[in-house]
This record gives C-alpha cells, structure tokens and sequence, in this order.
C-alpha cells in the first residue's frame, strides 16, 4: 500500500509527503501520482492573484472560513517566492491562516515557486491533483504576487480573483495590460481606505471595457482583515461557478488544462531522455565547438541532436 491509497483514505500525512516529493522531483512521486489520478477530477480550483500586501492571504482565510461553515474540506497551495541560497520559499516559515491549522478538514501548504515565471510552481497541477483526491471541495491557489504577470494561475483556476486595494493608485491603469484581463472576478480590499471610492471607479471603467465572453467581470468591495465582503466575494465565486458550467466554459477549461498538463509531461520526459543519453561534457563540446567554428547553427544542430538522440 502506498502514498496514492494513504491520500484517498484522509492522510493528511501522506499528502505532506507526496508534495515535498513532487516539489523535489523525486522519481517515487510519477507512481503514486498515476495511482490517485482516477480518484481525482472532483475539486473545484480557485486563484487568488495580485500585488504583494494586497490581502491575498487573508481573503484565502476568510473563504476557507466560509467554506468549513458549510461542511467542506478546503485544501490551499500558497506560492512564495523562492530562497536564491536554499530554493526553499522565502515566507515558507511564516504563519499562515493560524486559526485552521488544527482543522483535519483544511490542508494549507506553502510552497516555493521555484523562480518559475507566472506567478506559482511548475508544480501546482500535480499537487492540485493530490488534494483533489484527499477530497476537498475547493483548492485555492495563492501566487506569489509578482505583477502583471502573474497570470498562470488563470489557465490553472477555474475562477480567478485579482485582489487590489486603493493605495495601487494610478497603477491600477497600468494593470489593465496584464493580469486584470484574467480575472473573473476582482476584488477591491481595504474598502474601508480614504482613496477606495476613486479606485473602484477607475476599475468599474476599466471592467467595463473588457468583456469576458458574456460575463461582465465584477468589483466586489471588501475589508478582509475585518470579515467584511466575504459572504459577497463567495456569492460572486458561486455565480462565475454556475455561469461558466451552463455556459460549457468549465468543460472546456478543464479539457485545455489537460491538455497543457500532458503536454507538461511530455515535454519533461523528452528532457530528461535528452539529459540522459547526453551524459558526457565532451559530447556536448563537440556541438558547441561546431558553433564556436560557425560550421553550424543552433536551431540545425538542436534537430541533429533530436533526431540522434531521442529518435524523433
């Protein structure tokens, strides 16, 4: 009996362990993670996104509050920025939604993103996969907050908030390029603030000119830290959530995501026959000698390299 049957009967040591090997690239976690693949697909996946000091952690708190007052397992990947030194998460240690942590029916991981651009780890489908199949509800992913960017938890999530506050300011027009065009729904926290009446209207414009297929994005106003907009935020997620699964919308997400997780796969089993079969320095001198030479270019000898390599 392994990790896989340990997950599906409520360990929540055993999710502990099987991300730390996803995280690590152990060879052990592709075994597991077939196994528990057929008991996943259930879980409805949240993103959370937006500039650091917005409120994302404390909006995530509040929602698995909501959540747990209706019987329902919460599971949280929360991304942070990794150590330069270590690799590890750089806020990893830090306290994160206190009053769940003796929870059984809420399971809050920190994660480092690993550098990997877009906001979250290149592990997150996997490990999204795995609390799916510990069973809980909802997961909710939290990026790390790093800009405009930050937009691959969309093409993850099924529902995406952006949290912004009123001190973003002027930069809330700035926003409009980036990461705002994926949100399903933004949040406006700190509503409470002296500037929160000039931000929302300069987000109700901006909202007003990207249409997102037939659903009008909303501003939900919101004080997080007091408790206040919660009940709001969860009905905007409850209505995205219908919208999108009359709308046949879901259906197609999740069939893209697939789709991009396989494709994933693939692309890090070529990598890794590639890394293999070129284990010797002087083999790989050689190719770079010939472009040193100028009797080759790098995209030729990359096809050579394939062809030879991984017979393709």
């Amino acid at each position: 009996m392994g990790l896989a049957s340990d997950i599906t009967n409520r360990d929540a040591r055993a999710v502990s362990r099987l991300l730390s090997w996803i995280e690590d690239n152990d060879p052990r976690a592709p075994a597991e993670l077939k196994e528990i693949y057929r008991h996943s697909g259930n879980s409805y996946l949240l993103g959370i996104t937006g500039p650091p000091g917005a409120g994302k952690s404390t909006l995530a708190d509040r929602l698995i509050s909501h959540y747990r007052a209706a019987n329902l397992r919460v599971g949280v990947l929360a991304f942070d920025p990794s150590s330069p030194f270590s690799g590890g998460a750089v806020l990893g240690d830090r306290i994160r939604m206190q009053q769940h942590a003796t929870d059984s029916g809420v399971f809050i991981r920190s994660m480092a993103n690993r550098n990997w651009p877009g906001g979250i780890g290149r592990a997150a489908v996997e490990c999204a996969r795995v609390l799916d199949a510990f069973g809980c509800a909802f997961i909710i992913v939290e990026t790390v907050g790093v800009g405009q960017g930050d937009v691959d938890v969309a093409r993850l999530a099924y529902t995406t908030l952006l949290v912004v506050t009123p001190a973003a300011g002027d930069k809330i027009q700035a926003m409009k390029a980036g990461v705002i065009e994926a949100a399903d729904i933004v949040v406006l926290n700190k509503a409470d603030l002296p500037d929160a009446e000039h931000a929302a209207k300069s987000l109700e414009m901006i909202l007003g000119i990207h249409p997102r297929g037939g659903w009008q994005v909303p501003l939900v106003r919101a004080v997080a830290r007091e408790g206040e907009g919660t009940g709001d935020v969860a009905d905007a997620i409850d209505r995205h959530r219908r919208f999108i699964k009359q709308s046949g919308a879901l259906e197609e997400k999740k069939q893209e995501g697939l789709r991009n997780h396989l494709l994933d796969i693939v692309h890090r089993k070529c990598d890794e026959a590639l890394r293999l079969r070129m284990t010797s320095d002087k083999e790989l001198d050689s190719y770079a000698e010939r472009l040193f030479r100028g009797a080759a270019d790098p995209y030729s000898l990359a096809e050579e390299i394939i062809r030879k390599e991984i017979k393709i």
